[in-house]
């Protein structure tokens, strides 16, 4: 018998958002169902042969890597394919299947959609913290390479690699953390609200919540299907992450074009006429990544504002793609920008006579007559004169002094030395004793510090991967216990 044509419905909505969706809720749907059919069984909700049934089935099709079918109209969306298949793995008619019982399509979508985003940030926070590793690494090494630091893409002060690198470092962990906060938000379980006002039925949600690697349940069953904050958070720390990252990328291109670093030879692509050229491209696609989740987050906000306060698509299944895109574009930004940074290393820094003509130096050389009593205003004036009659390395006592007629009483010997020291040594910020500034004790200061804040952040994702661990192999003992009963 042949198939009936598609709809306008099914050909334009419902065949498209079926091959989005199949290959990412299938394989969740079945496992969340065996979790169910466990605890229905256990409550005594169904009878254990019929709970030994579906358990075999659904064994059956958990194990069975078979693409999914194509969309063909015979069944509405995943959901009915799942209870499709199981009914031919059980060897009974749909009308026999108890999976469903005290369950909605509402509280098994806001499930799975939980796990499968719980399942891809845990994948983007090992990237994070792998990259965050690699930033500490390098900060560590390069500590004390002096370069020129930038502010409104103007020369301002000497500071380092390192300084640099161990500050995207604190950023990483930060988002790190709030990668792993968010997990701890979304390892709730919504799974037993049903439709969202929960059953009569004496079902037990914090049976099927162990057994699936949740931490507890969402408190109210209302919010559990209705709920999409925990979505935006998603969408938006991405953005937030990435956009940071691209920050770093911008400024690496300028590190490039300056030879200030190397370029890594497998970040590159080359020119199609010039031979000489190797093009470091990624920069410009990660870039291209952040404006790409900036948009996935507005595009789950534009939803999710459009949305009823109640179980509504707009807020929960119609964001999922953009989610799971974004996850997916976050784990390989990480990837890549560590790469990057992993093999960077630096290749002609600027030398001091760069940094010095540059004028980076010249608020230190202020800072310096502050250290000898003079009022900062003063100084600042001072070093002001000072650069309007020409660069640092042409300074002299007799032209400090000059410059400070009138705006200061007379400068000792000792003040005018460590003036012009300050003007024409930028190495000197290696030397600095702030905690979290440039020097390179610092810096290396710094980088023990972050160590510590990373090694929380993973300590939470390895106490979440095992918890996950032990969820699924007591899900398979018991249901392998009931099945064989």
């Amino acid at each position: 018998m042949s198939t009936p044509a598609l709809t306008t419905y099914q050909r334009h909505h419902l065949a498209p958002t079926y091959d989005h969706h199949v290959g990412h809720l299938y394989p969740a749907m079945v496992r969340a169902s065996q979790a169910h059919v466990v605890m229905l069984t256990e409550q005594g909700l169904i009878p254990a042969e019929r709970g030994a049934r579906l358990l075999r089935g659904l064994a059956e099709l958990r194990a069975d890597s078979t693409p999914a079918p194509a969309y063909d109209g015979t069944f509405e969306d995943t959901y009915y394919l799942l209870e499709k298949r199981l009914a031919a793995a059980c060897g009974i008619p749909t009308s026999e299947l108890d999976v469903q019982m005290a369950r909605s399509r509402n509280d098994l979508d806001a499930g799975v959609f939980r796990m499968l985003l719980r399942d891809q940030l845990l994948n983007v926070l090992d990237r994070v913290l792998a990259t965050g590793r690699t930033a500490l690494d390098s900060a560590d090494r390069y500590a004390d390479v002096v370069i020129t630091g930038y502010t409104h893409r103007r020369p301002a002060q000497p500071t380092t690699i390192g300084h640099a690198l161990a500050g995207y470092a604190e950023a990483l962990a930060c988002e790190a953390n709030a990668y792993a906060d968010l997990i701890d938000q979304l390892n709730v379980s919504p799974l037993g609200s049903c439709a969202f006002a929960g059953t009569d039925l004496e079902i037990a949600p914090a049976r099927v919540a162990e057994l699936l690697g949740f931490a507890g349940l969402v408190t109210n069953s209302y919010e559990a299907v209705a709920g999409a904050d925990h979505l935006v958070r998603v969408g938006t720390l991405n953005a937030q992450a990435l956009a940071t990252g691209a920050r770093l990328a911008r400024t690496l291109m300028d590190w490039l074009s300056w030879n200030w670093v190397t370029t890594p030879a497998d970040f590159t692509q080359g020119s199609s006429i010039m031979p000489q050229k190797r093009n470091p491209v990624v920069l410009e696609h990660l870039v291209s990544y952040a404006g790409q989740a900036a948009a996935d987050a507005a595009s789950v906000l534009n939803n999710v504002g459009a949305a009823w306060w109640e179980d509504s698509n707009n807020a929960t299944t119609d964001v999922q793609v953009r989610l799971w895109e974004s996850n997916d574009r976050a784990e390989r930004f990480f990837a890549l920008i560590g790469g990057f940074l992993a093999d960077i290393a630096p290749l002609s820094p600027p030398t001091r006579e760069e940094i010095v003509a540059s004028g980076a130096t010249t608020t230190a050389a202020a800072d310096a007559l502050t250290r000898h009593g003079v009022p900062f205003r003063a100084a600042h004036s001072v070093v002001g004169r000072l650069v309007r009659a020409g660069a640092p390395d042409t300074w002299t006592a007799e032209g400090v002094r000059a410059a400070a007629d009138g705006l200061t009483g007379p400068l000792d010997d000792t003040a005018v030395d460590d003036l012009i020291a300050a003007a024409v040594r930028p190495d000197l910020v290696l030397n600095r004793a702030q905690a979290d500034g440039p020097g390179a004790g610092a810096v290396r200061a710094q980088v023990d510090t972050l160590r510590a804040a990373f090694a929380g952040a993973a300590d939470r994702l390895a106490a979440l991967r095992d918890r996950l661990g032990r969820a699924d192999t007591a899900l398979d003992a018991i249901a392998a216990k009931l099945v064989a009963r």
